[in-house]
């Protein structure tokens, strides 16, 4: 390969990264790397949460279910997620936090990709 192609697993890929698939923190000069947007493939067990609310935001981020029930937190507003292909999208100055209601797949889209949202892991409740 030439590297402008990658195939992989995103169960396998993803845990090795918290989740992130695509963004700024992949290697330079891999497919993978982008300064443009952030897709992440996260696998949370009941009853996970986000360690702390993300404020400050930047980023514009769309959050996809796959499967399960997963409860998004805003400041004026709480989204449960519930049924496959639900969705929500928030912009940039949108604080946020989430918390996994039952054992949930979704799929994470943030443009841009930009240093300096890492947090601690998520905890269980």
């Amino acid at each position: 390969m030439d590297g402008s192609v990658y195939v992989g697993n995103a169960g396998v890929d993803g845990a090795t990264n918290a989740g992130w698939l695509l963004g700024h923190f992949m290697p330079e000069g891999e497919v993978r790397h982008s300064t443009d947007v952030e897709v992440k493939w996260g696998v949370h067990p009941a009853g996970e949460t986000r360690s702390r609310w993300a404020t400050g935001e930047r980023r514009t981020a769309l959050l996809v279910l796959v499967d399960g029930r997963f409860r998004v937190e805003l400041r004026d507003r709480t989204v449960v997620l519930g049924e496959p292909g639900d969705y929500v999208v928030w912009g940039p100055g949108v604080d946020h936090s989430w918390y996994a209601e039952r054992e949930s797949v979704v799929l994470t889209v943030r443009w841009p990709s930009v240093p300096g949202y890492r947090v601690a892991p998520p905890v269980i409740r």
